[in-house]
């Protein structure tokens, strides 16, 4: 929390000032004593006010005041708020290496699986499409608010083919339309478990989004472990994170990497905070002074109760 005018916190220095002034006065003795000899008598006939009828009104006014004081400094708070009219593409790798299971289920079930959850985590006013991709771009769904429509198409992908990440990228740029600098702010998920085969080079595709401001942040899933079954054979599919990591830095964007499930559940967690929302600082003095009001309330109300007198 910050505050814009935070001379005016010096004003709490009264506060215990006067907490201090208050107890100094109740201790000093009266001016004029009277004796009364009957005074055992008259104690147990009035009873004996009970101590937290002395604590809580000047600690409810000590509060109200506390309150009344930080509205005054005009206190911020920061939030995240939707970005709007935002796009983000999820480009995502379907070649037969997503078919390795190292990432349980498989690769590209767990792919799958974390975007949904994307899907549902990220504000609806954000603009969401799709390019799957293999061999070439075999699916795309432009930016749209209508997030069922992403989740279908991704329900239905299957792994088979090769990997074009170049293309895809590019098939991705083409989905968000033309781009300037007045353009709403826009970015693409890549995710892959592969070095690109065939097709556009990924770097070059990379330094194009750079140009037109769109950051390409880049999950590289798998383990090196990772195998899958081809014509009879067993063929090795690693993830190759340091091609999918150039990508992103040309681009401006953040590069990922993914052994499991959960690591990627919490990449796609943090990439929908970071593109479906903006951190924005919001004044928050009118709760300080709401609450200052109740407790100054709350302060005189009980003095009179207790004490017939304010504190």
């Amino acid at each position: 929390m910050s505050f814009q005018a935070p001379l005016f916190l010096i004003g709490l220095v009264a506060i215990p000032l006067a907490l201090l002034a208050l107890w100094a006065a109740r201790r000093r003795p009266a001016r004029y004593v009277i004796r009364f000899p009957a005074t055992a008598t008259l104690a147990a006939v009035v009873g004996r006010t009970g101590r937290a009828r002395k604590i809580i009104p000047p600690a409810l006014l000590a509060l109200s005041l506390a309150g009344l004081v930080t509205a005054l400094a005009r206190p911020e708070a920061t939030i995240a708020v939707p970005v709007e009219r935002a796009s983000v593409m999820l480009v995502t790798d379907t070649s037969g290496s997503m078919n390795a299971g190292d990432v349980s289920p498989t690769r590209l079930a767990a792919a799958q699986n974390a975007a949904l959850r994307f899907l549902d985590r990220v504000p609806k006013s954000l603009q969401t499409g799709l390019v799957a991709y293999a061999d070439g771009p075999t699916t795309v769904v432009r930016p749209t608010q209508d997030h069922e429509e992403v989740k279908t198409t991704l329900n239905a992908l299957a792994a088979d083919g090769g990997t074009a990440t170049g293309d895809a990228l590019d098939a991705a740029l083409t989905a968000l339309g033309q781009r300037d600098s007045k353009s709403p702010p826009a970015a693409i998920v890549l995710l892959s478990d592969g070095a690109s085969k065939t097709g556009q080079d990924p770097a070059e595709v990379a330094r194009q989004a750079k140009t037109l401001g769109v950051p390409i942040y880049t999950v590289a899933l798998g383990t090196a472990d990772g195998v899958v079954q081809q014509g009879g054979q067993v063929l090795s599919v690693a993830p190759d994170p340091e091609a999918l990591a150039e990508v992103a830095r040309i681009s401006g964007g953040r590069a990922f990497a993914a052994e499991d499930s959960d690591a990627l559940d919490q990449v796609y967690e943090t990439l929908g905070s970071r593109i479906g929302t903006k951190k924005e600082k919001k004044e928050i003095s009118a709760g300080f002074a709401a609450a200052g009001l109740l407790l100054l309330g709350g302060a005189a109300f009980t003095s009179l109760r207790w004490r017939g007198r304010l504190p």
